[in-house]
């Protein structure tokens, strides 16, 4: 865990708005003062600010797990309960956050460290190979745009929470921080802006990352389209959600596990070995033994901290015969399996949740786009062991509540409760208290940063 701490590498990188951070001098030149001309000379080396891009956004404070646990911490109404000690996600789960929050501060400084890397890629796009150049821009295009999705989502009020032309979003940096200066101090982007970024990005990445990527490190194609299905479905456009879910299913690169326990892969003879990603990843965070971590795994999972338990309401509309409770058949139910493989990948796609989008986005539409709503449904309740439903049977309770079984803790709580406009406990969905605070820290540095409702 690096909470409670600086990491010694953020000295040396140009971190954006977290410049703070590092209080002591250095003697070194930072990475922010070295030129473009010194940094990125070849095209090998831009291609491996790619694969620190990936190392950034992966981090724990990031995709690493913690935007996902923020969700479903901030996004609970008793389906769980915290037993952990620290105060920062113990807040999250009261939702009392004070603006000097650690886990808050990390995560904005840490998000903001992958947006600049990513940024730095692209200033220096046209120093790669002709044959690779298109999809390292799509690949940093990729990343900085669903770093930022997570960000505006956390940090902003819902996009149907008022005008999200006039709603304060979070800075937009689209350009490389080299130097500290008054240059750094940008201000809060409106919530639609920064959606309209997110989906250009995605979209120019869709349309120049390769197809296919054997390792299953890097996005592919098929990530961009799912991941604009993910954004469309946030803004209530339906049509583009379908269209966009329907081309991640169309692509043919990602199948349905199985079952549902074999899209959370746990070698219980060795939890500490290393797992590659599913048939159903369309995307995930690669964990291995020397980088990276898994904080599904730190706070979901009894070979973690096992800080987060399962309330018994939480099965109460479940079906008898649903294998998805396979993933929770330990310790009398309290806990879920998905997450105990120590140093598995971290799910940030399946195509499951493609399938689920399509139905959703097409039933609301009154469209049968790819296929028909009843149909994806089904596909989704045959491969957990259900009956199919019958076209009398589909409405959209029943689509959301499969959403709601298949997607389980996986960090999508918060964000369907604010979509749906639903409620966390006492608390509405646009709730002030629903949303992360500005950290304190960058508000000092850079008073332009309006900070949010409540704090």
């Amino acid at each position: 865990m690096t909470h409670y701490k600086y990491k010694l590498l953020s000295c040396l990188v140009a971190v954006g708005f977290a410049f703070s951070a590092c209080e002591k001098q250095l003697d070194l030149d930072p990475y922010a003062s070295v030129e473009e001309s010194k940094a990125f000379q070849t095209s090998a080396d831009v291609e491996a600010a790619l694969v620190g891009a990936y190392s950034r956004v992966g981090d724990d404070n990031v995709l690493g797990g913690d935007m996902g646990v923020y969700s479903e911490l901030l996004g609970n109404d008793e389906q769980i309960g915290w037993s952990g000690t620290y105060q920062g996600l113990t807040q999250m789960y009261n939702k009392a956050i004070p603006v000097n929050n650690d886990f808050v501060e990390d995560t904005w400084k840490e998000a903001y460290e992958a947006i600049n890397v990513c940024n730095n890629v692209l200033a220096a796009i046209d120093k790669v190979s002709e044959g690779k150049r298109d999809n390292v821009e799509g690949q940093a295009k990729f990343l900085r745009g669903i770093v930022y999705f997570e960000m505006v989502r956390l940090y902003a009020k819902a996009w149907n929470d008022g005008n999200p032309a006039e709603n304060d979003g979070v800075p937009l940096v689209l350009t490389p921080t080299r130097e500290v200066s008054e240059e750094l101090k940008v201000n809060r982007s409106k919530v639609s802006e920064v959606y309209t970024q997110i989906i250009s990005d995605l979209t120019d990445a869709e349309s120049k990352m390769w197809d296919k990527i054997d390792n299953g490190f890097y996005a592919n194609r098929t990530a961009a389209a799912a991941l604009l299905a993910r954004v469309y479905l946030q803004k209530g456009d339906y049509a583009n959600a379908a269209d966009a879910a329907n081309r991640a299913i169309e692509s043919n690169e990602n199948s349905l596990m199985e079952t549902y326990a074999e899209a959370f892969p746990v070698n219980y003879d060795n939890t500490n070995a290393l797992v590659a990603n599913t048939d159903e990843d369309i995307f995930a965070m690669q964990v291995t033994l020397n980088t990276g971590y898994n904080d599904f795994n730190t706070f979901f999972s009894l070979f973690g901290r096992g800080d987060i338990y399962i309330n018994p309401e939480y099965y109460e509309n479940y079906e008898a015969a649903d294998d998805r409770l396979s993933v929770f058949a330990l310790n009398n139910y309290e806990y879920t399996s998905k997450f105990d493989m120590v140093y598995g990948n971290v799910h940030i796609i399946r195509l499951a949740e493609m399938y689920l989008v399509r139905a959703e986005a097409n039933f609301r539409a009154g469209t049968a786009v790819g296929a028909k709503p009843l149909d994806d449904i089904n596909t989704i309740r045959v491969r957990a062991l259900l009956e199919p439903l019958t076209g009398a049977q589909l409405n959209l309770d029943a689509i959301l509540l499969e959403r709601y079984h298949e997607l389980s803790f996986e960090g999508h709580r918060l964000h369907d409760v604010k979509r749906l406009e639903g409620s966390v406990g006492s608390f509405p969905w646009n709730s002030p208290k629903l949303v992360l605070p500005i950290p304190e820290r960058e508000i000092k540095i850079n008073p332009g940063l309006t900070q949010n409702e409540g704090y």
